[in-house]
């Protein structure tokens, strides 16, 4: 259902009410008579300039979004409706749960992205915006309009589903950095697509690619510096998720939301978000993915004790087993990236007495488990090694894994690697041989072609 008027937003939810346009009309005037502001009485004229970009002056937006709210069943707002400043597009990560609408922020977004380079007009969510977008994501409820076009058939999601199982393949082992563009432009043609319309018999597989491939445009957005950008395309992997009656796929793309926010220095942001989603969680292997992900939170916080906790469930879930059927969005979350995650909690946990474990042990375990296939975390591995062995006073076996280690990241587009490169000069810094010197000019060199934020 594509559209072409001034306020999609509005036109669409106006549609999903079913009423007249002189219905809204008359609802509105009863709803600002109730209000005691007797001057307010649009006609169907006027709503009609409202769909075509006209915006009503205050009260009128709140009353518009409570009368269609009451129609649709679920709460709206003047943003949802496209009636604020900067409409839902730019102000906010939320997607109002209508398919269509939601599709059509997508490609707003995906606009913006491609031809407009609006990097900057995008603000980063944090704080109460970020965890209360995430908890309506994961619980809300979608709905659709009726549309007798069709964007989709079964040979064009075979088509999806194996150009997103190739950008995931090559992200892993390369690093998402010479493919983002491509990414995003995929993208952007699914949501053209889902305005089009989904037939009910492919609707499942529409948007269980359609979140495999959001999950992923997020994730190399995040690897190339692009913060809020990764979020607002983890917001519809959340929402497509819900869509396809996967809630714990949308689970798996919130706690990528909560690493970006350890990545940023916001720990207690990433403990809301994981919150929401050990809430959400259902099955063993996304279970265990949270709770590793909050020791890890926790270590970072400083909090060995819950670090330690969280760290032996995940324990725990893995030695049980996490299922037969492991689903391929969250297979990559096994021994090999628990120990990673061990790794870096025994690292952070250092500075505030010895863990049981030194970080190096648990580097060498998650490099010894790591499937083939996952180049760039087998290189941020390495490179966390060798700065794990110099905090630990074994300046010799450092500078040979950073020398290895060096050796693999000069392959890898990706700025995680270069933030394991910060920490890895960081340890360096109290070592002066010729050897230690050598390692830190090829970092620098490495780390200054990537630009990055703090160490992860």
């Amino acid at each position: 259902m594509a559209s072409r008027s001034g306020n999609p937003h509005l036109e669409l939810w106006i549609a999903a009410t079913g009423l007249s346009h002189g219905e809204i009309a008359r609802r509105i005037t009863a709803a600002a008579k109730v209000r005691g502001h007797r001057q307010i009485a649009p006609d169907t004229t006027r709503i009609r300039r409202w769909i075509d970009g006209e915006r009503p002056r205050p009260p009128v937006p709140a009353l518009l979004a409570d009368v269609l709210s009451e129609a649709v069943g679920q709460p709206l707002t003047p943003g949802d409706l496209g009636l604020t400043a900067t409409g839902p597009v730019l102000d906010s990560i939320q997607l109002p749960l209508l398919t269509e609408a939601a599709a059509h922020a997508l490609a707003g977004w995906t606009q913006m992205d491609l031809f407009m380079n609006r990097r900057d007009t995008l603000k980063l969510a944090v704080g109460a915006p970020l965890i209360l977008a995430a908890e309506r994501m994961l619980g809300g409820t979608a709905r659709a309009l009726n549309s007798d076009r069709k964007g989709f058939d079964a040979d064009t999601v075979t088509a999806l589903e194996e150009v997103t199982a190739f950008f995931t393949t090559a992200d892993a082992s390369k690093g998402g950095g010479l493919y983002r563009s491509a990414i995003v432009a995929q993208l952007a043609e699914i949501a053209r697509r889902i305005q089009d319309g989904v037939p009910p018999s492919l609707r499942t597989r529409v948007f269980t690619a359609t979140a495999d491939l959001a999950a992923l445009a997020g994730w190399v957005s995040h690897d190339c510096g692009r913060y809020p950008t990764a979020q607002r395309y983890w917001s519809y992997g959340v929402y497509a998720a819900g869509e396809a009656g996967q809630r714990d796929r949308g689970v798996e793309i919130v706690t990528r939301m909560s690493h970006q926010m350890i990545y940023l220095g916001r720990p207690d942001d990433a403990l809301g978000l994981l919150g929401v989603a050990a809430s959400k969680a259902e099955s063993p292997a996304t279970r265990a993915l949270v709770s590793s992900q909050t020791g890890r939170v926790h270590a970072a916080l400083g909090d060995e004790r819950r670090a330690d906790r969280h760290l032996g469930t995940a324990d725990e879930l893995l030695a049980d087993g996490l299922g037969d059927e492991i689903p391929e969005w969250v297979a990559y979350f096994d021994a090999a990236e628990h120990a990673g995650a061990r790794a870096v909690s025994a690292r952070d946990l250092t500075g505030i007495g010895r863990p049981r474990r030194a970080a190096s042990t648990h580097f060498e375990d998650a490099l010894r488990l790591r499937k083939p296939g996952f180049d760039r975390v087998k290189v941020m591995d390495r490179v966390g090694l060798a700065a794990a062995l110099f905090d630990e006073d074994e300046a010799e076996r450092g500078a040979a894994a950073a020398h290895e280690a060096l050796d693999d990241t000069a392959r890898i587009d990706s700025t995680l690697v270069a933030s394991r490169l910060n920490t890895l000069l960081d340890a360096a810094r109290p070592y002066e041989t010729t050897t230690v010197d050598d390692i830190r000019t090829r970092a620098k060199e490495l780390a200054a072609a990537r630009p990055t934020t703090i160490a992860a």
